[in-house]
Protein backbone atom coordinates (compact mmCIF):
# COMPACT_ATOMS: atom_id res chain seq x y z
CA UNK A 1 0.00 0.00 0.00
CA UNK A 2 1.27 3.27 -0.78
CA UNK A 3 1.37 6.45 0.95
CA UNK A 4 -1.58 8.49 -0.43
CA UNK A 5 -3.69 5.44 0.18
CA UNK A 6 -2.58 5.19 3.49
CA UNK A 7 -2.88 8.76 4.44
CA UNK A 8 -6.27 8.78 2.74
CA UNK A 9 -7.39 5.70 5.21
CA UNK A 10 -6.84 7.27 8.24
CA UNK A 11 -8.26 10.24 6.86
CA UNK A 12 -11.43 8.48 6.48
CA UNK A 13 -11.32 6.77 9.48
CA UNK A 14 -10.75 10.35 11.42
CA UNK A 15 -13.84 11.73 9.53
CA UNK A 16 -16.04 8.49 9.90
CA UNK A 17 -17.40 8.75 13.03
CA UNK A 18 -17.87 13.04 12.87
CA UNK A 19 -19.73 12.47 9.94
CA UNK A 20 -21.77 9.95 11.77
CA UNK A 21 -22.86 11.46 14.59
CA UNK A 22 -23.53 15.02 13.69
CA UNK A 23 -24.93 16.84 16.09
CA UNK A 24 -28.22 19.21 15.36
CA UNK A 25 -27.47 22.55 15.63
CA UNK A 26 -27.50 24.15 19.44
CA UNK A 27 -30.75 26.32 18.10
CA UNK A 28 -32.25 23.25 16.73
CA UNK A 29 -31.73 21.23 20.12
CA UNK A 30 -33.33 24.23 22.34
CA UNK A 31 -36.71 24.10 19.83
CA UNK A 32 -37.21 20.56 19.94
CA UNK A 33 -36.48 20.54 24.08
CA UNK A 34 -39.02 23.36 24.26
CA UNK A 35 -41.46 21.34 22.27
CA UNK A 36 -40.83 18.64 24.32
CA UNK A 37 -41.43 21.21 27.96
CA UNK A 38 -44.48 22.57 26.17
CA UNK A 39 -46.48 19.05 25.64
CA UNK A 40 -44.84 18.35 29.51
CA UNK A 41 -46.52 21.69 30.49
CA UNK A 42 -49.90 21.27 28.92
CA UNK A 43 -52.48 19.70 30.41
CA UNK A 44 -53.32 18.08 26.96
CA UNK A 45 -53.32 13.78 25.83
CA UNK A 46 -51.81 12.38 22.83
CA UNK A 47 -53.21 10.15 20.59
CA UNK A 48 -51.23 7.52 18.58
CA UNK A 49 -52.69 4.69 17.11
CA UNK A 50 -55.87 5.05 18.28
CA UNK A 51 -55.06 4.93 22.22
CA UNK A 52 -55.00 8.36 24.17
CA UNK A 53 -52.23 8.99 26.34
CA UNK A 54 -51.02 11.57 29.09
CA UNK A 55 -48.56 14.04 28.88
CA UNK A 56 -45.89 12.42 30.45
CA UNK A 57 -45.87 9.08 28.60
CA UNK A 58 -46.38 10.88 25.74
CA UNK A 59 -43.05 12.70 25.90
CA UNK A 60 -41.69 9.51 26.90
CA UNK A 61 -42.56 8.00 23.49
CA UNK A 62 -41.27 11.06 21.31
CA UNK A 63 -37.95 11.10 23.27
CA UNK A 64 -37.39 7.62 22.25
CA UNK A 65 -38.38 8.26 18.58
CA UNK A 66 -36.45 11.59 18.67
CA UNK A 67 -33.08 9.23 20.37
CA UNK A 68 -33.36 7.27 17.52
CA UNK A 69 -33.32 9.97 14.79
CA UNK A 70 -30.66 11.27 16.52
CA UNK A 71 -28.52 8.40 15.72
CA UNK A 72 -29.09 8.24 12.45
CA UNK A 73 -28.40 12.04 11.73
CA UNK A 74 -32.81 12.63 10.67
CA UNK A 75 -33.48 14.89 12.89
CA UNK A 76 -31.59 19.04 12.26
CA UNK A 77 -34.03 21.10 12.73
CA UNK A 78 -37.53 21.29 14.92
CA UNK A 79 -39.30 20.93 11.89
CA UNK A 80 -37.82 17.85 10.92
CA UNK A 81 -38.60 16.55 14.34
CA UNK A 82 -41.86 17.37 14.25
CA UNK A 83 -42.41 15.35 10.98
CA UNK A 84 -40.27 12.89 11.47
CA UNK A 85 -41.02 11.74 15.10
CA UNK A 86 -43.97 13.99 16.39
CA UNK A 87 -47.03 13.94 13.83
CA UNK A 88 -47.43 10.07 13.04
CA UNK A 89 -46.46 6.51 13.69
CA UNK A 90 -43.63 4.80 12.41
CA UNK A 91 -45.34 2.01 12.18
CA UNK A 92 -49.09 2.34 11.39
CA UNK A 93 -48.38 5.41 9.23
CA UNK A 94 -51.54 6.75 11.83
CA UNK A 95 -51.49 10.86 12.51
CA UNK A 96 -51.11 11.41 15.95
CA UNK A 97 -54.01 13.74 18.19
CA UNK A 98 -53.56 16.02 20.60
CA UNK A 99 -56.58 16.88 22.79
CA UNK A 100 -56.54 19.69 25.41
CA UNK A 101 -59.32 20.95 27.76
CA UNK A 102 -62.06 22.52 26.59
CA UNK A 103 -60.75 22.33 22.38
CA UNK A 104 -61.30 19.63 20.09
CA UNK A 105 -58.89 17.04 18.73
CA UNK A 106 -55.87 18.28 16.66
CA UNK A 107 -53.22 16.88 14.46
CA UNK A 108 -49.91 16.74 16.65
CA UNK A 109 -48.74 18.30 14.14
CA UNK A 110 -50.37 21.27 13.78
CA UNK A 111 -50.20 21.32 17.91
CA UNK A 112 -46.45 21.41 17.56
CA UNK A 113 -45.82 23.83 15.00
CA UNK A 114 -48.38 26.68 16.83
CA UNK A 115 -45.79 25.95 19.54
CA UNK A 116 -42.80 26.21 17.67
CA UNK A 117 -43.99 29.73 16.32
CA UNK A 118 -44.55 30.42 19.77
CA UNK A 119 -41.01 29.41 20.96
CA UNK A 120 -39.71 31.37 18.50
CA UNK A 121 -41.60 34.14 18.62
CA UNK A 122 -40.92 34.74 22.25
CA UNK A 123 -37.02 34.03 21.28
CA UNK A 124 -37.82 37.23 18.85
CA UNK A 125 -35.48 40.65 20.14
CA UNK A 126 -37.43 43.14 21.57
CA UNK A 127 -38.30 46.29 19.17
Amino acid sequence: MNTSTRRFIVLLALLFPIAAHAAPPAAAKREIQGLMDALSASSCEFQRNGTWHGRDEARKHLQRKYDYLLKRDLADTAEQFIERAASKSSISGRAYQVRCPGQPAQPAATWFKAKLDALRGSAAPAR
